[in-house]
């Protein structure tokens, strides 16, 4: 017996927002197999402004929000019932009416280094030319490597592979969840561990986004919910929104919850250049990830005294 309403699933278009779709229709299929049918869940693409701006970093042309907005827009006038997200585009203010409270298993959160000479990060020659639209990636390549130059690289995952095999730079990096997720596995140089590479806030985790007044989609989600990575990313996005919940800030932070349900959450902040670096740890029980996350946050903004505005473009 399945149901006769349908629901409209929105999304970006490219490949990566399109294989997150998928998976959470998938999940809800599985979860509730007497009730949804693949044919239930439409698919809704929406393009959005951050997919039309190639040509400049995010930071410059307005954050995180340009990839979101009009899915945002498009869920509040009900012209689709959930959006799903990469977390880690997500600004931690959300538009009034609207929650995320369903995080799917999170994927490997670490990041992947991608060369065309296949050299690792600590083996590239001096001056080498490393792409990338991350000001963390930026901060934490110039910090390691203060003899490496950076330039913007900016699409979709086969536009920066393209961009890497036409000698637009030596080497780039991209999340490993997005490479697994789209079956890329094979171009990846080097796995960057977390101690060498601290990841972006919520990488690897896809939220779907619902209206707050939704209790029938709030059923829906509550089954796919997981809550291990849920509060893993609660405890990272909190700790962001002390300091800066856009793009503009060269800000990492990664969260690991034990089996006893201690929470550890490590986070560092550095400066555009990546010549500052601050870091800070700590753990929690896993109910006050929020709170963890909160006095980290603050803890990073004392570290860096008055001259905080410094640490943002």
């Amino acid at each position: 017996m399945t149901t006769e309403k349908k629901y409209r699933i929105g999304t970006r278009g490219s490949p990566l927002a399109l294989a997150q779709a998928y998976e959470t229709r998938e999940r809800l299929v599985q979860a509730f197999p007497d009730r949804l049918r693949e044919e239930d869940m439409e698919i809704v693409v929406i393009k959005t402004t951050g997919d039309q701006i190639q040509d400049r970093a995010l930071s410059e042309a307005g954050g995180k929000g340009l990839f979101v907005k009009e899915i945002e827009q498009a869920l509040l006038s009900g012209d689709i019932d959930f959006a799903v997200h990469s977390m880690k585009d997500m600004e931690t203010t959300l538009p009034a009416g609207l929650i995320i409270d369903c995080i799917l298993p999170r994927e490997d959160p670490r990041d992947a280094f991608i060369s065309a000479s296949g050299k690792t990060l600590s083996e590239l020659p001096a001056g080498a030319m490393v792409g990338t639209a991350s000001l963390r990636r930026q901060a934490q390549i110039l910090n390691r490597r203060p003899d490496l130059q950076v330039c913007i690289f900016r699409g979709a995952v086969d536009t920066r592979l393209r961009k890497l095999r036409e000698g637009q730079a030596d080497a780039t990096l991209l999340a490993m969840a997005g490479l697994n997720r789209l079956g890329k596995e094979h171009v990846i140089t080097q796995q960057m561990e977390v101690d060498d590479m601290l990841p972006a806030v919520a990488q690897g985790a896809i939220g779907i986004e619902r209206r707050a007044d939704d209790a029938d989609v709030a059923e829906l989600l509550a089954a796919i919910n997981d809550v291990s990575s849920q509060t893993r990313v609660n405890a990272e996005r909190a700790m962001l929104a002390e300091l800066d919940g856009s793009c503009r800030t060269p800000i990492a932070g990664f969260a690991t919850l034990a089996e006893d349900g201690t929470l550890t959450l490590r986070a560092s902040l550095y400066s555009p250049d990546g010549v500052d670096r601050f870091d800070v740890s700590g753990s929690a029980p896993s109910g006050e990830a929020e709170k963890l996350g909160q006095r980290l946050g603050v803890a990073l903004r004392e570290m860096a005294g008055p001259d905080f505005s410094a640490f943002q473009i």
